[in-house]
């Protein structure tokens, strides 16, 4: 399956490391080579879900690169080993560079901390520890047969580049990205209702790259009502083999059996009170418990988990991305901002649980960049002070 370069999610970093983490005599080579695995990772992006996106670098004992890989999709070739077939036999002696700490378990494939030592590696840097039990302990198989180990290269940008897959392993839940799309005063809608479109057709295309790289794309049963989307990625070459799972927060039932949800396209689901009276066509709807006058969205993130759901799209509408907030359920947001200027009409989000000025969900800036006539601005929550 061909895959295009994409660019990397953005997430809250993590400063956990490889237990027995050595970072004595890295150099600004081994930072170089890291980096360069980081860039190879982002090109699995949205395909190797519910697998993590993973990049690898392997350098002959010369210091001349040897091989390279990334994990492409589930199931496929894991990063170690796409790049020690490159390298051959070059990389007996040499170094690899991975953004994950190397698998340990077999599964679809065998564990790349053998493939490692089968080829005769003599050090491995590693930017990330594997927070999953079942494939950790690479880098402690690998000190354990004489290979140097050293961890905590770049753990920050390799950790952004895997928040989604990072936040569903430790926090049991998928990584959520609220998209809004509003004017210059932060308005979504104009006072007639009409909101198609805010923004510039070259926006919207971005934004159907993000719904490609997404697991799921989530909006709210005011938005199906109001505008009646369609909710698919509509991608030149899709990233992924398993379809983009549609899903519908549609607490009385109101989903309209005509609704281009329920079109067939793509999977969907739908997510209703447990105590909604169901019409025929939503029978197959899935029951959560009533939360403030909505679902649960934690149950609601509990449901998609289960379905190995890693990631999330949030778009629409302003209500349920407000509720999401309040529910500190947001991890990373994509606006795009058009040139203009309503005066009146529906706000990009609605209310938050913020009373005072001090009670604002602080944010920090990612990435500002023109998008046509248009501005995309990406931005993750602060950490808290606690962290």
């Amino acid at each position: 399956m061909t895959r295009r370069r994409v660019r990397n999610p953005r997430g809250p970093p993590c400063r956990r490391s490889v237990e027995g983490e050595r970072k004595t005599g890295v150099t600004s080579q081994d930072v170089l080579h890291m980096r360069r695995a980081v860039a190879l990772a982002a090109l699995g992006q949205g395909g190797t879900s519910p697998n993590p996106v993973v990049g690898c670098v392997v350098v002959d004992a010369s210091g001349e690169i040897a091989g390279e890989g990334f994990h492409a999709y589930a199931g496929g070739p894991h990063a170690e080993v796409v790049a020690l077939r490159e390298a051959g036999e070059r990389a007996s002696g040499g170094t690899a560079y991975v953004t994950l700490e190397p698998c340990d378990h077999t599964g679809r494939t065998g564990p790349c901390s053998r493939a490692l030592l089968d080829a005769g590696v003599a050090r491995v840097v590693i930017a990330v520890a594997d927070p999953n039990p079942v494939a950790a302990g690479g880098a402690g198989t690998l000190r354990s047969h004489g290979v140097r180990v050293d961890t905590g290269v770049l753990t920050e940008e390799a950790e952004r580049g895997n928040a989604a897959w990072l936040t569903f392993v430790r926090a049991s839940r998928p990584y959520v990205t609220w998209k809004f799309a509003a004017t210059v005063d932060g308005r979504s809608a104009a006072a007639d209702g009409t909101s198609q479109w805010i923004t510039s057709p070259e926006a919207r295309a971005d934004v159907h790259r993000l719904r490609a790289e997404s697991d799921a794309i989530l909006a709210g049963v005011g938005t199906v009502v109001a505008d009646d989307p369609r909710l698919t990625a509509r991608v030149p070459e899709p990233l992924r083999e398993r379809p983009v799972l549609r899903v519908v927060a549609d607490s009385s039932a109101r989903t309209p059996a005509t609704a281009r949800v329920l079109d067939g396209e793509a999977p969907t689901l739908v997510a209703v009170a447990d105590d909604a009276v169901l019409p025929p066509h939503l029978s197959g709807a899935v029951r959560l418990p009533r939360a403030d006058g909505g679902i649960d969205l934690r149950a609601l993130m509990a449901e998609l988990r289960g379905r190995q759901v890693v990631s999330v799209l949030l778009e629409g509408g302003p209500t349920l991305a407000g509720s999401f907030l309040r529910e500190g359920l947001v991890d990373r947001v994509v606006g795009y901002v058009a040139p203009a200027l309503f005066g009146a009409g529906a706000a990009a989000l609605g209310p938050a649980g913020v009373r005072t000025l001090a009670e604002a969900h602080r944010l920090e800036f990612e990435e500002v960049a023109r998008i046509g006539p248009d501005l995309r601005v990406v931005l993750r929550p602060q950490p808290s002070k606690e962290s």
